[in-house]
């Protein structure tokens, strides 16, 4: 009975502490954490995903506080990198079913992210040049009849947004309907009913890898982070009348239930979803994707408030307190890999671009979720 008293009282405390934040503050917050990243950080680098994901989240911030100097720091990027990922032209060079970081590497979706930046760039000044490469690799992609391209979870994240925000430019149906037709091969293969979550990949599917708990399911924080925030950003795109939007809203529904299931009290994720004990602490990309997902579909009415309101408080604490550090910096993020590897170090200094990319999605998320 102690014990239970204590936890409501905690969840009471969780309630208190994020119903006490004005908008006005979160908007410090935000402007905080995107000005000390962008004061340490050259613009000047590269178009691969690490990198491009934080821009995603500077997007937002731009989007939300018209700040000149955020959207300046975009174009110094997408000029450093001449519009392109992978910079190959000869087509038949092309590649994706292995992972790489060379320029052969065009239809790789971790060198496609910077392309949902520069459509966005592109709507805000239609200059052709800003989405040239994105539409030849793009709408190569949709011709070809390849359906394997996003063989691990995070290309859900990096690849494909792109075709329903691209489709917002060019209204081609037939990105809308490679879109579909690649996310169902992948989710024919990562996505776990029972448990409503998305394995990283094939190696970690059940039972080729089983977690300390139980000798369990293993499903990696960020990877499903990555599935939740890019089914996120196509419901945004998608035509509500498009034969595939219930697909993917059904699939937003059940991701987002089961990872409300999983959070801990204290309001992050673990590395391992489903097992602590696998790589126990703080960890905040995850968390981030996770939270901003789900502030995104209560703040468009697709799921229920009432419902996801605690989830809310309790992440929106973890993200505001623990993973904010006092000199506006985001720590707790965990290093890049593909699993809940207890061997690498996360503390409140492991800082990454997509960590923070991931905090501002969600800290734009919760400032439009927030009524004053």
């Amino acid at each position: 009975m102690k014990i239970f008293s204590k936890l409501m009282l905690g969840l009471a405390l969780v309630a208190q502490t994020a119903a006490a934040q004005t908008k006005q503050e979160v908007l410090g917050q935000i402007e905080k954490v995107n000005d000390y990243w962008q004061s340490h950080n050259s613009a000047k680098c590269r178009g691969f995903w690490d990198n491009a994901a934080y821009f995603t989240g500077n997007q937002e911030v731009y989007n939300l506080t018209g700040k000149q100097q955020y959207l300046d720091y975009a174009i110094t990027w997408a000029e450093y990198n001449h519009w392109k990922g992978a910079t190959q032209k000869d087509k038949s060079q092309w590649q994706y079913k292995t992972y790489g970081e060379g320029m052969n590497h065009v239809l790789f979706a971790d060198w496609q992210i910077c392309f949902q930046v520069y459509i966005d760039l592109y709507k805000q000044e239609h200059r052709a040049e800003r989405i040239e490469r994105a539409l030849e690799v793009m709408c190569y992609q949709a011709s070809t009849p390849d359906k394997d391209y996003w063989w691990w979870a995070d290309a859900l994240y990096m690849g494909m947004p792109i075709f329903s925000k691209l489709y917002t430019v060019t209204h081609d149906q037939k990105l809308l309907d490679k879109q579909y037709e690649c996310f169902k091969w992948t989710d024919d293969l990562l996505f776990d009913k029972e448990e409503q979550l998305y394995y990283r990949d094939g190696k970690y599917i059940y039972p080729k890898v089983k977690t300390a708990c139980n000798n369990g399911k293993s499903f990696w924080a960020r990877g499903a982070g990555w599935v939740l925030a890019g089914l996120a950003k196509v419901l945004q795109d998608l035509p509500k009348d498009s034969k595939y939007y219930a697909f993917y809203l059904d699939r937003f529904k059940q991701l987002s239930a089961g990872v409300a299931r999983s959070q801990q009290p204290e309001g992050y994720w673990t590395r391992s979803i489903l097992c602590p004990d696998d790589a126990p602490g703080y960890e905040t990309s995850g968390t981030a994707f996770f939270t901003y997902g789900i502030l995104w579909g209560v703040n468009n009415g697709i799921l229920p408030a009432k419902q996801y309101q605690p989830t809310i408080d309790k992440a929106w604490k973890y993200l505001s307190e623990t993973a904010l550090q006092p000199d506006g910096s985001i720590g707790y993020v965990q290093p890049i890999g593909e699993k809940p590897d207890p061997t690498k170090t996360v503390n409140a200094q492991s800082q990454a671009p997509f960590g923070t990319g991931a905090w501002l999605l969600a800290a734009c998320e919760y400032y439009k979720y927030l009524k004053n």
